[in-house]
């Protein structure tokens, strides 16, 4: 029974705990409750027992004045409170102190957040849509977003932190229980905020390498066509182009390649090799009609081999049909 009330590994209110920092997490918030509960029911107990027990009834008759001033009684519901208040404060920033100090050689992962996905950059370079980390490493998030604020949160690990543009936020953890666990976007940030999710896979011992080693090299490993599908999947692309003939923030991919495009201004061009990468390094040199200039560039963020593998994708979606002149990109 102690271990429930004060930080077991589930209880039934909380998820199951799987970092080093949930436990002490759980068990500050469960001692904060069950105080909280125990007043609530204390008071109104009282109260509802006062309401019953001094009603007025027939016969009644106006008491004598009432004692004003009770030294020890006022000593003791001051006195208590106050302890318990400074209790909860002190065990607060322990905990705090905890979850704001990583350990020195904590592996480091740049995380960027933008409506409506989560990327993970790692070390070496390589960027995936879901968070993949060893287990039992402490592992070291630098976030920022590229539009609004967002929010990371693994309710798994109690850790939670906002995701700003134009700063950068950090937090950190240390998985202890292999598994998947899901990562939510706690801050409403537009249409897509209940789409945002993606999630944490820690994997077991050396796992974590031998996986990060064959991601790293999904280029040479798969053929151009189903490594640019990856990389539609993982670089944001499907946030916003859909490939299915649906409109969204920038126009449909489906049917895109080898068909004239219609641009802001009337003017038509081709939708070849040259012209999918000036719109992914330069989105606003050539602005299609009826969509906003709002694509950031890819400049710097994107290899000549991984454009070379999404214009491959992009000549699977091509069809006999008319292109989408009328739909076009950002």
């Amino acid at each position: 029974m102690k271990s429930w009330l004060l930080g077991a590994e589930r209880g039934f209110m909380l998820p199951v705990q799987a970092s080093s920092v949930a436990p002490a997490v759980d068990a500050l918030f469960k001692f904060i409750f069950w105080v909280s509960a125990f007043f609530f029911l204390l008071i109104v107990g009282l109260m509802l027992f006062f309401v019953v027990r001094f009603r007025r009834r027939p016969g009644y008759q106006k008491p004598t004045e009432a004692p004003s001033h009770n030294t020890f009684l006022e000593i003791t519901w001051s006195v208590i409170p106050l302890v318990l208040v400074m209790i909860m404060g002190f065990w607060g920033f322990k905990v705090f102190l905890d979850l704001n100090t990583p350990p020195a050689n904590a592996y480091e992962v740049q995380v960027t957040g933008q409506k409506w996905k989560w990327l993970f950059t790692y070390p070496n370079g390589h960027v995936d849509e879901t968070l993949h980390v060893p287990v039992d490493q402490p592992v070291r998030l630098v976030m920022t977003s590229e539009d609004v604020i967002h929010s990371f949160f693994v309710p798994a690990f109690r850790v939670k932190r906002d995701v700003v543009p134009g700063r950068y936020t950090k937090l950190w953890f240390r998985a202890t229980k292999v598994g998947t666990y899901p990562v939510f976007c706690a801050e409403y940030c537009g249409t897509g905020h209940s789409d945002m999710l993606t999630t944490v896979e820690v994997h077991e011992p050396g796992g974590f390498e031998r996986w990060l080693e064959a991601a790293s090299n999904l280029l040479n490993t798969l053929p151009p066509a189903e490594a640019g599908r990856r990389l539609y999947q993982t670089r944001g692309c499907a946030q916003c182009h859909s490939v299915d003939g649906t409109g969204g923030i920038g126009p449909t991919l489906k049917g895109l390649y080898g068909h004239p495009v219609v641009l802001r201004g009337g003017n038509r061009v081709t939708a070849d090799e040259n012209y999918i990468r000036e719109s992914i390094l330069e989105p606003m040199a050539k602005v299609v009609a009826g969509f906003d200039p709002v694509m950031p560039t890819y400049k710097g963020r994107l290899k000549d081999q991984e454009i070379t593998a999404l214009v491959a994708f992009l000549k699977t979606l091509a069809s006999e049909d008319k292109g989408p002149a009328e739909q076009g990109r950002e």
